[in-house]
């Protein structure tokens, strides 16, 4: 079975007046149905824009100048607006971190959410209500049929985000992307959420790439995972994989940095340095400033390649040995 998304040296760079910002550089990645793809990395790592340029949203100065990005064997790259919006709202979908990207601040809930659904399909705006209704209660709005009315002021931060997340899921589309949308919400409503998104992917086949820095989030809701630094995948494979024997250092320094990683009583494990300069990368592998493995082999830009776990991006990767030790 062919997937869901399959993206292929994806580039896109920025052409600012400081020089060329390669934020994506050559990220391969495929989604299958009914698969959550953890997307992660520090901010700045290039996790946003990738998932913006599979949605079509990135505008000048970036641009997409390189690679190919499939939806269901449909070449994304090159489509004119008029083709995007027959795509975007029904087959893939955003979800934004900040829901006011997503909620028309001077329309009713209701005049959104139903909108989004008779824009894509035929149906009467009774059945589009009874959808949205259902969305909303899913995402766990209390009175949903009385909260449709309302506009988007009149909800918390919160509630509003999980207003974004009921119109996202409304036409069950093929791909969903989610940049950190669960980030303002408290554990008990997150938890809610993230049973919601699996329920949706297993019972309804939608694949989804969550994008976000929480490895706890992660380490519960995603198949697979894919670690991003400065605009290249750097590790991914199966979530047990990565996170319980990660191979890159960078991957391994990500999880040594989160609390339950560290004994109680001890400093934070931290990686070294700063993220470098994307229009003024380091020589070769582009963490190697950061690195305790580096060495001059470390000058020349590794490849993704298998190891005895996951696909890793380096010339010393850790093993199991290692791992355990």
């Amino acid at each position: 079975m062919s997937p869901v998304l399959k993206v292929s040296g994806l580039k896109t760079h920025f052409f600012t007046r400081a020089g060329v910002v390669p934020a994506v550089d050559g990220v391969s990645l495929t989604v299958d149905r009914g698969e959550v793809l953890g997307l992660v990395g520090e901010s700045g790592s290039g996790k946003s824009v990738t998932g913006f340029s599979i949605m079509g949203l990135v505008d000048a100065p970036g641009r997409v100048v390189e690679g190919s990005i499939e939806l269901n064997g449909r070449e994304l790259v090159g489509l004119t607006e008029r083709e995007w919006r027959s795509i975007r709202g029904k087959s893939l979908m955003i979800i934004f971190q900040d829901p006011m990207m997503t909620l028309n601040p001077v329309l009713r809930v209701d005049t959104q959410m139903i909108e989004a659904v008779t824009a894509h399909e035929r149906v009467s705006r009774r059945a589009a209500r009874a959808r949205a209704i259902e969305a909303l209660s899913a995402v766990g709005i209390p009175s949903p049929a009385e909260r449709l009315s309302a506009y988007p002021h009149q909800f918390s931060g919160g509630m509003r985000q999980r207003v974004a997340i009921a119109t996202a899921l409304l036409n069950r589309p093929d791909l969903i992307i989610a940049d950190e949308p669960t980030t303002a919400l408290d554990v008990t409503i997150q938890a809610q959420i993230l049973y919601e998104v699996q329920k949706l992917a297993i019972d309804t086949g939608t694949a989804m790439i969550w994008i976000t820095h929480d490895l706890t989030v992660v380490s519960g809701l995603a198949d697979r995972v894919a670690v991003m630094y400065a605009g290249k995948i750097v590790e991914t494979g199966t979530t047990d994989q990565v996170l319980d024997a990660p191979r890159h250092p960078y991957t391994v320094g990500l999880i040594g940095s989160v609390p339950s990683h560290n004994k109680r009583g001890q400093p934070l494990s931290q990686i070294p340095g700063m993220t470098p300069s994307m229009t003024n990368l380091p020589e070769g592998c582009a963490f190697r400033p950061r690195c305790p493995r580096a060495d001059d082999r470390c000058r020349v830009t590794p490849e993704l390649t298998p190891t005895t776990g996951a696909l890793a991006r380096c010339h010393h990767p850790h093993i199991p040995s290692e791992a355990a030790a």
